[in-house]
């Protein structure tokens, strides 16, 4: 062991040990000698981003991907820039640990009115502001700082959710002992009573069903679902569906398949599928406004059965002390026995695509990106009618979609798309973003190429925040965009730039360039442009609940 070990060694040494092997942020003052750790270290990389937030959206994205992320960002200002991500990764549970380098422990407790701070002398002002955006976080110090990393690191990976450490910077340097255990996260305990009434009050309505569904959202996903329901649907006559935001999480080319639920926005064949079955199985769902259309869902409690990542709920009655994973495992067990019985749900109906239009239109595009994608890719669409449209996609086997429909926040999938190469270089991403969206994060286009990634990014262009409009407004000027010269960014944020760009405007120039583009030989930008005020059918739904909901009284 070395004879200078430090904290920071200890925290990095942490890291690395739960599988974290990047950490993005941006270098301040007050964290430079902890980065000196962090690059020293031989197997935690640092990646340096353009901005703070920009560095919480890659660090959401490499977590989704990943499964957790590291942002190091200074203190204050810093810190400050980086809260809208990692309030989206709050909000979507996504574990990212925020550690931000802060003032010596000295400056602190002397009230020093020093750079990055109010001038007040209060250095806790930004640690309460994390409070409503972390699960867990710690003031570190000289004597607690090992105890608490253990600790927030595993209430970060036990609640899916961010934690926020601040790091004094002459706690970084100050003398640790190095880790001798692995750091060990307990699975929750399981109140045995509780489940097996749980178990009994699902009996009692799953036995007289005929027709069962299942409804399954981003909670399964991120509680580490995902290969159990896709067994458990491949050997059960159940139709099954998702919201969007747990878009991926099936093999969406099964025979039980119904699309993506989305309310009375869904398509007759999805919303008959999950509505009109005898019972409902809805595993880790969470009913938004955007992707249900305004609330309109018709999903009775009388009739579901409900899996939350640490209760659930039979009907009207809620059982406490049950994690989703034993819960579900139990009422598969449940299905496994009563199932001979069930209906074979109905065979998804495939929808023949029409002739493609020669100018390209929201149709055209989804068609031919529809075909251009291929299996094991992972997908970003922005908010907007860049994730609605992804709605209508079926997935090729074992692609990922991340999109962010709760939080909701315009540029994230542009940064997010640089986390998601970087922890899978191996596989291609793809990205969808309109132009208003790119204008707010487009500068980690320039570390995509520093790095060397080759992502196929396709701007949509169609002239200004096209949502907003759809919302209301069509015409006022707060809905205009500076207008760019999109195919010369890549150039421009990059001297020795590898990329290819093109500007597409005709359906036959979309495919020639989608085809270039799978080669995957460099980083591929495509400006795809769009009628001004045209958007896909289900967002056209959702904007109308909106401005409806915002016109009340």
């Amino acid at each position: 062991m070395q004879s200078n070990y430090t904290i920071a060694d200890y925290l990095v040494d942490r890291l690395a040990g739960c599988g974290i092997d990047h950490m993005f942020g941006v270098p301040g003052d007050y964290n430079l000698q902890f980065l000196d750790s962090v690059i020293d270290h031989p197997s935690l990389c640092w990646v340096g981003c353009a901005n703070e937030l920009n560095a919480a959206y890659a660090a959401d994205g490499y977590a989704r991907v990943h499964g957790a992320g590291a942002l190091l960002t200074t203190y204050g200002v810093g810190e400050l820039s980086a809260l809208n991500g990692v309030a989206g990764s709050y909000a979507e549970y996504v574990p990212v640990l925020h550690i931000v380098g802060a003032p010596g422990t000295g400056s602190q407790q002397r009230g020093e009115l020093l750079h990055h701070t109010l001038g007040d002398g209060d250095f806790g002002h930004f640690f309460e502001m994390s409070i409503p955006l972390s699960v867990a976080r710690a003031k570190l110090t000289a004597s607690n700082a090992c105890q608490e990393i253990d600790r927030v690191l595993r209430e970060m990976l036990t609640a899916r959710r961010p934690a926020y450490l601040m790091l004094p910077a002459d706690v970084a340097k100050a003398p640790a002992i190095a880790p001798v255990n692995a750091l060990t996260v307990q699975p929750a305990e399981v109140d045995e009573n509780a489940l097996a009434a749980f178990v009994a009050e699902a009996r009692e309505m799953l036995t007289p069903c005929k027709r069962v569904a299942m409804l399954a959202d981003f909670l399964a996903q991120r509680y580490g679902l995902q290969p159990m329901l896709r067994n458990w649907v491949s050997s059960q006559p159940l139709a099954f569906a998702t919201l969007l935001m747990g878009k991926g999480l099936f093999d969406e080319h099964l025979p039980g398949y119904a699309g993506t639920y989305s309310g009375a926005a869904s398509l007759d064949s999805t919303r008959v599928a999950i509505e009109d079955a005898d019972a409902i199985l809805c595993i880790g769902t969470r009913f938004t406004d955007t992707i249900t259309a305004g609330f309109t869902q018709s999903i009775p409690l009388e009739k579901t059965i409900e899996l939350q990542p640490f209760s659930a709920r039979v009907g009207k009655r809620w059982f406490s002390g049950l994690p989703m994973e034993q819960a579900a495992w139990a009422l598969q067990s449940l299905c496994t026995e009563l199932s001979a019985d069930w209906k074979k749900p109905a065979s998804r109906s495939q929808v023949a695509p029409g002739k493609y239009s020669a100018t390209l239109t929201q149709e055209s595009f989804w068609q031919v990106l529809q075909e251009a994608l291929l299996p094991g890719d992972i997908i970003l669409a922005d908010q907007g009618t860049a994730a609605f449209g992804a709605a209508s996609l079926t997935l090729p086997a074992d692609a990922m979609l991340i999109v962010q429909p709760l939080w909701g926040s315009i540029g994230f999938t542009l940064p997010a798309a640089f986390g998601a190469q970087t922890a899978a270089p191996e596989r291609r991403v793809v990205l969808v973003v309109g132009d208003g969206a790119a204008q707010l994060t487009i500068q980690e286009l320039g570390s995509m190429l520093r790095d060397g990634q080759t992502p196929l990014i396709l701007l949509l262009n169609n002239d200004g925040y096209t949502v907003e409009r759809a919302i209301h407004g069509p015409e006022q000027r707060y809905n205009d965009i500076a207008l760019w010269n999109w195919t010369q960014l890549p150039q421009a944020l990059n001297l020795d730039c590898q990329a290819q760009s093109w500007r597409v405007t005709q359906t036959v120039q979309l495919r020639e360039v989608l085809e270039l583009a799978s080669r995957r030989e460099r980083l591929s930008f495509v400006e795809v442009v769009l009628p001004k005020l045209e958007i896909p059918d289900l967002l056209r739904a959702v904007t109308q609940a909106l401005e409806a909901r915002n016109s009340a009284q």
